[in-house]
């Protein structure tokens, strides 16, 4: 007789049979040979919008890839539905390893860096001449995060219609950095007129080929630029505040867009991202900085072993005394520098 509650043993224990039989656990994943590549194109809560061919398709992790990152630019893997139709849902079941990534903290005292952009080799600094005023110590943390990563910078100067950009030019020309300068780029209803249109032609020019990446900080008229460049695909933009002088953040994620001919053929990409307030450079090893200094690495030659650039024999004074270099470069090196050995010792 079987017995129940507090009297019964293993023995009263129904139990029934499996009739597949046990199967062993096993850490092996499928290899998803059928899956299909594409390119991350923007990414908003745990939503990932791909182009795949022709195609924007959404998608999620699979659960495989655990925490690892997927940001704008990444080459992926998917399965599921690829379809494209507005309730389909596809998988990243991998990621493909980067051929760069650019990287920023917070700030140089935040350990914790982020990812901005995967896979693009160009890093367009955009800088307005007035309204708001230029920022040169921004531009140079970006050079640094760009030679961080592997990218070639360059130099977008908008809003010459406001102010000269000749004093910015002549900063920046020792660098052999490549530059722009834009005027006339205004957000209003209809076709452009010419002179407009120059303007973004005179840009395109240096990034057909190329997947570029624009950074700056907020109402600098990267927005601007990207609506002209593709007008199909227009994003909200804003003005600067009167009061305080800063631009109104209008772009609030990364987006990817491909760079089209007249006959919709792509000939690259362009990655507009939200306006930043900082670009820490806590990731950045300290004696690496100088590579974003073109114009005063070549004085480091006389300077003692393991110089910091900011003692009494420094050779840099001479150099820059020389006239090799814009004293105010060697300033914000030294700027950067003091930054970055202040939080190392906290």
């Amino acid at each position: 007789m079987r017995r129940y509650g507090k009297h019964t043993d293993e023995d009263d224990i129904r139990v029934r049979p499996d009739r597949r039989g046990s199967r062993p656990r096993t850490h092996r994943r499928p290899a998803h040979e059928d899956a299909v590549e594409g390119m991350v194109t923007t990414v908003d809560r745990g939503r990932l919008t791909c182009r795949v061919g022709d195609r924007a398709v959404v998608a999620v992790k699979a659960r495989e890839l655990g925490r690892k990152g997927v940001v704008v630019g990444d080459r992926v893997a998917l399965v599921g539905d690829l379809s494209g139709d507005r309730d389909a849902l596809a998988r990243i079941v991998r990621v493909e390893r980067r051929r760069s990534a650019l990287r920023r903290t917070a700030d140089d005292d935040d350990p914790y860096e982020r990812v901005v952009v995967a896979n693009a080799d160009q890093l367009a600094i955009v800088t307005a001449l007035a309204d708001p005023p230029p920022r040169p110590r921004l531009i140079d943390r970006c050079l640094v995060g760009a030679y961080d990563a592997g990218l070639e910078p360059l130099l977008i100067l908008t809003k010459a219609d406001l102010a000269s950009a000749d004093a910015m030019v002549k900063t920046y020309a020792p660098l052999g950095i490549r530059h722009v300068v834009t005027t006339g780029l205004h957000e209003e209803e209809g076709e452009p007129d010419e002179a407009t249109r120059r303007v973004i032609a005179s840009v395109r020019e240096l990034l057909v080929g190329r997947t570029t990446v624009l950074v700056g900080h907020s109402g600098v008229g990267k927005t601007t630029l990207v609506n002209g460049l593709v007008p199909e695909r227009r994003r909200a933009t804003g003005r600067v505040n009167e009061v305080t002088g800063r631009g109104r953040h209008t772009t609030t994620s990364a987006l990817a867009l491909p760079l089209s001919d007249e006959e919709g053929e792509p000939e690259g990409w362009v990655i507009d991202t939200p306006g930043v307030r900082s670009f820490g450079l806590h990731h950045v090893d300290p004696s690496r900085v100088i590579h974003a200094f073109p114009d005063l690495e070549p004085g480091t030659e006389g300077c003692p072993r393991a110089c910091g650039h900011d003692e009494p024999d420094c050779a840099l004074d001479a150099w820059v005394a020389a006239g090799h270099a814009d004293p105010r470069r060697l300033e914000s090196l030294r700027r950067l520098l003091a930054t970055r050995e202040r939080h190392e010792g906290d």
